[in-house]
Parts: C-alpha cells; sequence; structure tokens
C-alpha cells in the first residue's frame, strides 16, 4: 500500500482504540503438560480458563501406560514382582507386599509364611511408606516454593535408601518380597540401624513443622484450597491420605488387619481442618507429616521384636514354595495400604498352572486424580498447582 506522506504513515500504524463495548470475553484453553515441572509425571491437563480462574480441568492419561496387566498374564506369578515394582515405583516394597500376600492367600499358603519374614515384610514396608511420604512432601514444597524443605526431605529419604539398598541391593526397584518370603534374610545389624534411623528421624518432624507446615506462605497456599467433602471422596472411590484428610479414619491395615498389623500399636491420623477447612490441600499435607510418626512407631516395634527373638539358625526366607501349590480359589482380589490408598490385585487363577489367567490392578493413584475435575472448578490457575501436588500421584500407577 502506497501512502502519500510520513504523517499518513504514522496514523495508519498508531494503535486503533476499540469501543469498551465491542471487546468481547471468551473461555481459552490452556495445557498444562505433559511435559511440565508441576505435573509430577507425564500427565496433560487440560484447563478451561475464563481468565485466571479455570471452569473446567480435564486430565488426560495414556503418555506411559506399562501393559502391567498383559505382562501379569504372561509370565508367572513370581516372575511378576519386579514388573509390580515398576507400579508405583516410589513404594516398591508396599506394591510387592500385596502381590505377594494376594498370591499367597489364593494358593492357601498363607498361614505357612515364618512370623520373621511378615515383621521382615512390615518393617521394610513402613520404612518405604516413610520415603514415599518425604518424596511427596518434598516435591509439594518446591511447588508452593519451598527448596529447603525439597532439600531436607531427601536428605532423611536417603538414608532409608541405603537401609532398603543394604537389604535388597536396589535403591527403587528391590524384588525383595517373593511370594512364599523374602529374596533373603535381613543383613546383620539391619534392626539395629532401623532403630538409630528411628531416633534421628523424630526430631526431623519437628523441624519440617517449624520449617513448612506453621509457615504463614505454605498456609496462605494450601489452607481452605482444593477442599474434598467426604462424601465426594467416598462416591470417587478416595482412599489412602486423601481419603483420611476429609476425616474418615480408614485404613486396610487396620480394617483389614494383615500381616502383623493386629499385633502392632499405631493411630491412624485424620484431617482435623487444623488451618482451615476440612479436607482442604494442608490437611492432606498433614496427614502424611503425622502417618511418617505412624510409621516409626511401628518400625521401631518391629525391629525390637526382631531383636528380642534373635536371628534363627539356618533360617530359610524361602522356605514356601509356591509352585508346590495349586490355587485354593479360582477368582481373589487382595487389597493393602499403600502410601497413596488401596492398591488391590483381583486374580483369576487357571487350573495346573501357574500363569493367571486374568489380573486387574487397582490403582490408588488412578482412582485419586478422578476428583480432580472436581476439586479445580473455581479457582485460579496457581491453586490447580497446590491441589495436583496434595494427591500425591504416579503415573506409571495411573496408567498401569
Amino acid at each position: 500500500m502506497m501512502v502519500a506522506s510520513f504523517s499518513e504513515f504514522i496514523s495508519l500504524s498508531s494503535p486503533q482504540k476499540t469501543p469498551l463495548q465491542d471487546l468481547k470475553t471468551g473461555f481459552m484453553v490452556l495445557n498444562m503438560g505433559p511435559q511440565h515441572p508441576s505435573t509430577h509425571g507425564v500427565l496433560r491437563l487440560e484447563l478451561v480458563t475464563d481468565g485466571e480462574v479455570v471452569v473446567e480441568c480435564i486430565p488426560h492419561l495414556g503418555y506411559m501406560h506399562r501393559c502391567f496387566e498383559k505382562h501379569a498374564e504372561s509370565l508367572t506369578y513370581e516372575q511378576t514382582i519386579p514388573y509390580v515394582d515398576r507400579l508405583d515405583y516410589l513404594a516398591a516394597m508396599n506394591s510387592e507386599h500385596a502381590w505377594a500376600m494376594g498370591v499367597e492367600r489364593m494358593l492357601g499358603i498363607e498361614g505357612e509364611i515364618p512370623r520373621r519374614v511378615e515383621y521382615i515384610r512390615v518393617l521394610v514396608c513402613e520404612l518405604n511408606r516413610i520415603a514415599s511420604h518425604l518424596l511427596a512432601i518434598g516435591t509439594y514444597g518446591i511447588d508452593i516454593g519451598s527448596f529447603t524443605a525439597f532439600l531436607w526431605c531427601f536428605r532423611d529419604r536417603e538414608h532409608i535408601m541405603n537401609l532398603l539398598e543394604w537389604a535388597s541391593g536396589a535403591r527403587m526397584l528391590y524384588n525383595y518380597i517373593w511370594v512364599g518370603g523374602l529374596f533373603y534374610d535381613l543383613p546383620p545389624g539391619f534392626e539395629a540401624r532401623s532403630l538409630e534411623f528411628a531416633d534421628y528421624f523424630l526430631p526431623k518432624i519437628d523441624e519440617l513443622n517449624k520449617l513448612l507446615t506453621h509457615n504463614a506462605i505454605f498456609v496462605a497456599r494450601t489452607a481452605n484450597i482444593g477442599v474434598l467433602p467426604l462424601d465426594t471422596a467416598i462416591n470417587h472411590g478416595i482412599s489412602g491420605p486423601m481419603l483420611r484428610a476429609s476425616g474418615l479414619a480408614y485404613d486396610l491395615r487396620r480394617v483389614d488387619g494383615y500381616s502383623v498389623y493386629p499385633e502392632l500399636e499405631f493411630d491412624i491420623p485424620v484431617g482435623q481442618g487444623g488451618k482451615g477447612t476440612l479436607g482442604d490441600c494442608w490437611d492432606r499435607y498433614k496427614v502424611r507429616v503425622d502417618e511418617m510418626a505412624e510409621s516409626l512407631r511401628i518400625i521401631r516395634q518391629c525391629a525390637e521384636r526382631l531383636l528380642k527373638e534373635g536371628r534363627p539358625q539356618n533360617f530359610d526366607p524361602r522356605a514356601v514354595c509356591p509352585k508346590k501349590s495349586r490355587p485354593v480359589h479360582k477368582e481373589y482380589y487382595v487389597r493393602a495400604e499403600n502410601p497413596r490408598g488401596e492398591l488391590g490385585f483381583y486374580f483369576v487363577a487357571q487350573d495346573k498352572k501357574d500363569i493367571p489367567f486374568r489380573v486387574k490392578s487397582r490403582g490408588p493413584s488412578f482412582c485419586n486424580l478422578s476428583v480432580l475435575p472436581e476439586l479445580c472448578k473455581g479457582v485460579l490457575i496457581s491453586d490447580v498447582v497446590a491441589i495436583l501436588g496434595s494427591i500425591d500421584i504416579v503415573l506409571c500407577e495411573v496408567d498401569r
């Protein structure tokens, strides 16, 4: 386009004022993830926003499908344990415990498991529970903006990683709890080191409370945010710390009383609405902090009983051979209290075969994530980060 003069050019290039009544607002779609530091894995959140307010939150899954259930239908019950590790890789001991316990009950050999094996299983599972909660709390702190809490949690988590590596030879994917027993007995001195860790870590929980739990900025970002009413939690199949934070003392270690948990003393922390509304992000965080203290009580009791009983001579942690047994139950469902909630396995056995016909996994992260659209309606975009972090998901368990 040709212009006659410089003044005409200036008039054409200057911004035009639009009448206020002609300005129109509308919804905007914002993608958070799948490569986003606040999504705790390969998760895509499609946010429909009106300005800074979230109108709708739509989770998109399937970026990390593990094919676990098809693997389980092609391998023996014992060979599947390394794949169970990779469901919730932050709590592999707890996942192994659920799988092994389910197969043992289905085969009818649960009563043959030595008591020492049961105490060792609970000991390593509670150590792994604390390690999982430390990672959840540390990454949640850095989501909100507290870098020091992240460093402190990972510092203490390293002690547990060293203990579990000492017992199993691996730091994350342990393959330690086997059907019928354990991969190997605890190394000499493990019980005493576990007691030393309990003495060391209990004061660290108080330090964490001073640094993060009662921090004014952290409370402002989490209290009264993402409130989950109890009836909504039950209707969505929520379990674990998320359900207990809404006020229901429901813990499978007490409800089902599996392994040696009925013989141990521990409390079930529940949400109190201490800083805001019952069932908010702060309550979900605080329940995990309190659960770490209860896990320390369990660790101490298991370690002391193992020390009191002493190390038996010629103890074989793999004395029960599952290959000599045939399924007592054609179909069986087992569940256990994973750090994120109810982890369940539904088995359909085959006669004269040690390979299951069908295995269905019930991952707590998948069910807990289903309530995210409800929690994110009408919140600010910045609050979506706080709400998602309070759920504590593991995407490998979501996609399975």
